[in-house]
This record gives structure tokens, sequence and C-alpha cells, in this order.
């Protein structure tokens, strides 16, 4: 391969079911079946790309069996602790695949374990780092004792061990053609970092401290009902969420919820409703730690900008860039994007989720003095801005949308208890949305302006904006299932005249949502077909993105969705309360 070869050319990207994730915390990689990685920033999360294939820019980091093979693998329970699995005509081959964990806020540590079978494994590696999403070739590359090789990409440091082999190719990158012998394994530890590199440490010591740290940190959650899936879905939220508690909506960006439609945005920041629904989860029983984090978060950034609370953020609290693009090609029918418009935006719901997760804190005894001055704040932004337009949950053009003020009376109803004010504000508020939004056939709006009903309006009764029996509960929810249902699985809103499917894909979150609003109707039947159908979109890996498409049973948008993975997380152990005794379905 030479510089005038498309960097696709050897590795070209998968469909997004196919990705594992890895992630410390920090910053996140995926790895498709090829052992290819083909997405990695660093030294965090919003860093340019190191890697970043997957848009259409250069680097690659592959271990792939020299024979032809076909794919599988799965995560260690409870850990992004990942293994690629291939079975070739002759043997079979593992690769163990983790980011060092605990991670460090300056140094990449990714660790890679070839395992072979019965017989003796032949796998080819290939290591080529281009930081500044592909602008910057390795320099200054060299081999020290050991096999050891050093580089620099940019301004990023890198060390890469168990290369001993390796070479250097035409393109700058390093090559190397590895025979494992049966039963035995090979490791190979990279550094990336934009500090001096430290001593190395050994790689068995790196493994078990990384094994440790996520058997400390993932609860089983046998208490759910899908231990498997549960436990699954908080380690990527663990791995999502750094240190200071902030949780990125996703690892990746540009990646198309809507194949040639320009729907791709940056998800490498934390959205402080996402960050909500994550707590939400973490609470549902008991307080599990990425409660405390979702808290410590949000109340910081509550009382830092009171009525300019910005819907997201970066991890360490600062503001998220305005978009650009890196005129790169895209993932197959996307576009690259970096930044987010969100910065400017008034989402009115995220203020109902926010104070969703403090009422579940202090429920837990988990809030704090500032906690609840951080609730005082939240209340006030929301008396002064609810008659406003927003953009909403969906981020769509300003307006009076109707699950913006029911997610907002939902939250003001959970803080009432303590803070009294808060139920006189959600009567208001209420009342004017029955007036404004309601249909004369009794289910809610989208918005006094916009026809139709939105999947997202079940679950304000779930949260307790409205009860169970409430007339307008039991309409909406018969309005989705009718206008937004289709094969087993809801789409948000209907944007046009157009069938279900033809504007945009199944909405993965709106499925769990599903399932937790038949589980308040104590239609525990549907409410396990739900979460059910709603988990199955998943490939080998687990990983859900935002979006499915129905037709092409593909997944759309960035990986891995954090916001969906905490509401399964969430269904998963409020379904455990269903069972025998419970009998009922929706009117």
């Amino acid at each position: 391969m030479t510089d005038d070869v498309p960097p696709w050319a050897e590795f070209p990207p998968h469909v997004l079911r196919e990705y594992a994730v890895l992630a410390d915390g920090r910053r996140g990689a995926l790895v498709g079946p090829r052992g290819d990685v083909a997405w990695l920033c660093a030294p965090r999360w919003d860093s340019p790309g190191v890697i970043s294939a997957m848009v259409g820019g250069a680097g690659v980091y592959a271990v792939t069996p020299t024979e032809p093979f076909v794919w599988g693998g799965s995560y260690e329970p409870g850990t992004l602790v990942w293994r690629s699995g291939w079975t070739t005509a002759t043997t079979s081959i593992d690769c163990l695949e983790a980011m060092a964990y605990p991670g460090d806020d300056h140094r990449v540590v990714l660790l890679r374990r070839i395992r072979a079978g019965d017989r003796d494994a032949s796998v080819r590696v290939v290591l080529d780092l281009r930081a500044g999403f592909g602008e910057h070739p390795m320099r200054d590359v060299a081999r020290g004792d050991g096999g050891l090789w050093t580089a620099r990409t940019g301004d990023l440091r890198m060390r890469w061990r168990g290369g001993q082999r390796a070479s250097v190719d035409d393109a700058g990158r390093l090559v190397a053609h590895l025979v494992v012998p049966a039963g035995e394994t090979h490791d190979l530890v990279l550094e990336i970092s934009d500090r001096e590199l430290p001593a190395p440490a050994d790689a068995d010591e790196l493994w078990d401290r990384t094994r440790a740290t996520w058997a400390d940190a993932v609860p089983t959650f046998e208490r759910s009902a899908a231990p498997r899936e549960a436990r699954h879905a908080y380690a990527v939220l663990r791995g999502l969420t750094a240190p200071g508690g902030g949780m990125v909506a996703a690892a990746t960006l540009g990646l198309p919820e809507r194949i040639r439609a320009k729907r791709n945005y940056d998800y490498r920041y934390v959205w402080l409703r996402d960050q909500a629904y994550a707590g939400l989860a973490a609470g549902v029983d008991e307080p599990h730690p990425l409660l405390d984090d979702a808290v410590a978060f949000t109340v910081a950034r509550v009382l830092e900008h009171g009525p300019d609370l910005s819907p997201g953020y970066c991890v360490d609290g600062s503001a998220i860039p305005h978009e650009s693009t890196l005129g790169l090609p895209g993932y197959p029918g996307g576009r690259d994007v970096v930044g987010n418009w969100v910065r400017d935006q008034f989402q009115l719901d995220a203020l109902g989720e926010v104070l969703q997760l403090f009422a579940a804190a202090h429920r837990l005894d988990r809030l704090d003095a500032d906690g609840h001055r951080a609730v005082d704040v939240a209340i006030d932004v929301v008396g002064q801005r609810w008659t406003q337009p927003d953009a909403g949950i969906w981020e769509l053009g300003d307006a009076w949308w109707t699950q913006s003020r029911l997610s907002a009376v939902a939250g003001l109803r959970a803080v009432a208890g303590t803070h009294r004010r808060a139920d006189d504000l959600a009567d208001a508020i209420l009342s004017e949305t029955d007036r404004r939004c309601l249909d004369p056939a009794g289910w809610w709006r989208r918005s006094p302006d916009h026809d139709g009903t939105d999947a997202s309006l079940v679950l304000p009764p779930v949260r307790g904006a409205l009860a169970a029996d409430d007339p307008r509960t039991v309409a909406t929810l018969a309005q989705v299932t009718r206008e937004l249902a289709r094969a087993g699985f809801v789409y948000r809103f209907r944007p046009d005249e157009r069938p279900l499917g033809s504007a945009e894909g199944a909405f993965v979150l709106c499925g769990f949502m599903m399932a937790l609003a038949h589980l308040q109707q104590r239609d525990d039947v549907a409410a396990f077909r739900w979460f059910e159908r709603s988990v199955g979109v998943a490939g080998s890996p687990g990983i859900l993105a935002e979006e499915y498409d129905v037709d092409e049973r593909q997944l759309r948008g960035n990986l891995p969705q954090g916001f969906v993975h905490a509401m399964l997380l969430e269904s998963a152990q409020r379904l455990a309360g269903a069972g025998p005794s419970r009998t009922g379905g929706v009117a």
C-alpha cells in the first residue's frame, strides 16, 4: 500500500452493528470484525482523531488473520474487554482487546492479546497513527531495544511493544507478520500521549488491573429482568463517563442517522438530558456510582450557569465548539462534522430530567447542600422560561413542544416534596399545556402548531407528570401505537405524509420508553415485547445506536448511544417488578 491508495482500500468500513467499543472513561475506540481499530481520538473524547478511517480519514490499527476467516466475538461479562474471535480453515484465533482501565488523562494504553488455538495462529498487524484526523503521519519512527517502537504524530508521542519483527512500509506504517504458537499468547501494547511517556508497564499487570477495576466498577444487576443486558449497558455507560462525572453522548462523530440525509452530528460531548437518564438508571433501586457522577456534573453546571444553562458541555464543563467540517469523505452515506449546534439551544425538557435526577438522588440520600441549591436554581429557570419556545428533546426548531412542558411538570412534581413551590408551578404549566396541546380526541399533540403525536410523550407520565389512569396518558399511548408503531418498532413522529421509515429509522430510545409506558399500564407482556425487540437490534457486541432501519435491519447514528443504553438499563430493572400477579392492558 502506498500514499496514493485510499485508506479504505485495505480496511473498508463495516455496518455499524459489527463494531465493538473500547473505552476507559477518557476516550473511546471502535474495532471492527477484521480486528481493525477504525476510530480513536486522543488524548480525550473531543480531541482530533488519531485514527479516523471510520469517517474517511487516515489511520488504522489492525490485527487480522492471514487466512480466510469468519468472525465472532463477545465481551467479558461486566467489562469493555472485547474478544475478537476468528475461525479459519485450520484453527481458531482470539484477540482480547481493551483500553487499560482506569485510564490516564494524558495517555491512551490500548491492550491487544493474540491467543492461538490448537494450531499456530498467523496474523498480520498494521499500525498507522495519523493525528489531526489524518493530517499528520507518523514521523521519527524508531526501533529500540527488545523491539520497542517509538514515533511522533502531530503533538502526540507513540510507543508500541510486541512488534519485534515489524518494519516500516512505503506508506510509513508499521507492518508485521506474527505467528503465535499453538496454545500461546502474544501481547501488543500501544501507548499514545501528549506528554512524556512513563516507564513501560508489564502487560500482565495492565491486564490484571484492568479486569480488577472493571469487576469493582460494574454491578451484577442480578435482580433485574435481564441481568446480562443490564450489566453490559452499565459497563458501556461507565466507559463513556469521564472523571468528574461527565458522560459523553457517544464516542463518535458523523455517523449518519439517515443515509444521505445530512443528519450527522458530533456526539463526543455531555448532554444533560442523557446524563440525567444515566443517573436515573443507576439509581432505580440503590445508588450505584454513576448516579453520583451524574449528579456531580449536573449540579456544577446548573450552579455555574443558571438561566444560561446549555443543553450540553464538553466533559470538562467548557462550551461545546461551534460546528465545522473537516473536509473528509465521511462514513458512507454521511458527512464529517465536529462541534455541535446544541451549545446555542434552550431545551426545557432537559431541566425536567435534571430535576428528576436530583429527586432520585435525594430519595437515596445522595444530594448534598449544593444539590439542593441546584434544585432551587433549576425551578427558578423553569419558572422564568417555560412559556418560551424551545428546541425540545429532538433539538428541532424552536416551538412550544408539548413533551418539554410535560417533562418540566414531571420534574417539578418529583421535587415538590422538598420544594413546595414546585407543585404550583407544575399545575400552571400542565393547565396551559392542556389548553394548547391536547388534541380534541384526548391525546397529546407534538405542539400547538404540529399535527400528530410524538413517541417521547409516553415518558412524562411514567416520570409522574400524569397518573397512569389519566385519560390523556391512556389516549396518548394508544395514539402513539396507532400512528408511530410499525413491525414492532416505534418512530419519533411523522415528519411528513410518507410511510413510516421513509424519512428516518425507528428510534431505539423510544422502544424502551414504550416498554416503560406499557409497564405503567400493567401490560407486562407488551412491556417485555418492546424491551426484547429493542435489545435485539444490536449485533454481536451488543452496542446500540440511536436509530434502527427496520427494512434493512441496520443501526444508524453514532456509537455507542449513551441515552439508549441508559434507558435499556432502567427498563431492565423496572421490568423485574413485573410478574404473573399483574394483569391489565392498554385501554
